[in-house]
């Protein structure tokens, strides 16, 4: 859970970063705060949109799991890890 976090905060920061290196290509300072307040609100909407864009996507390519979880457990002497139980019920 934490990964997908931190690669949804990395998504947001995204177009900050691509607009500092902007600005560094264009021999501005990126620590200027005069390059950055028109365009604060339009690089927050984007990196919003990118973040909740990857959650949506990550939901409809997730495997869907239909049957229920078998928790690890040990069977004769050795740990089964956990499972989805998908076989179809008799």
């Amino acid at each position: 859970m934490l990964r997908s976090l931190i690669e949804e905060f990395l998504l947001f920061v995204l177009p900050f970063c691509l607009f500092a290196g902007y600005l560094v290509i264009r021999r501005r300072n990126p620590f200027d705060v005069e390059h950055w307040s028109r365009h604060l609100f339009w690089l927050s909407v984007t990196g919003l949109v990118l973040g909740i864009a990857s959650f949506i996507f990550a939901g409809l390519v997730a495997p869907q799991h239909t049957g229920p979880f078998v928790p690890p457990h040990v069977e004769n002497g050795r740990l089964v890890p956990g499972y989805f139980d998908d076989r179809p019920k008799p």
